[in-house]
C-alpha cells in the first residue's frame, strides 16, 4: 500500500497536519482513537467515511516516522 496516496497535507486545512484523503480528520486523531482503546471496527462505525485501508495508512505513516508517536496506556506504564 502506498500510504502517501491516502495521507494528504494541505496548507490551511487542519493547520497543515496530515489528513486522510483530504478529509478533515487527521492521522493523529485516528492514532489517538486507537491508542485510547477503540477498535478499528468502532472507528469505522463512528466515522463511516473512513476505510480499513485509511486506518492502516495511518499506522504505516506512524511506523515510517511521518507522524508523531502516540503514547498508549500500555507504553506509559498504565493499566489497560
Amino acid at each position: 500500500m502506498d500510504y502517501r496516496k491516502i495521507i494528504t497535507v494541505e496548507p490551511g486545512k487542519r493547520g497543515g497536519k496530515p489528513c486522510i484523503r483530504g478529509l478533515r480528520i487527521t492521522v493523529y486523531e485516528v492514532l489517538e482513537y486507537l491508542a485510547s482503546g477503540m477498535t478499528q471496527e468502532e472507528i469505522l462505525r463512528d466515522f463511516p467515511y473512513l476505510t480499513a485501508e485509511d486506518i492502516q495508512a495511518c499506522l504505516v505513516s506512524q511506523n515510517r516516522g511521518q507522524t508523531p508517536k502516540i503514547k498508549t496506556r500500555k507504553n506509559r506504564g498504565l493499566s489497560p
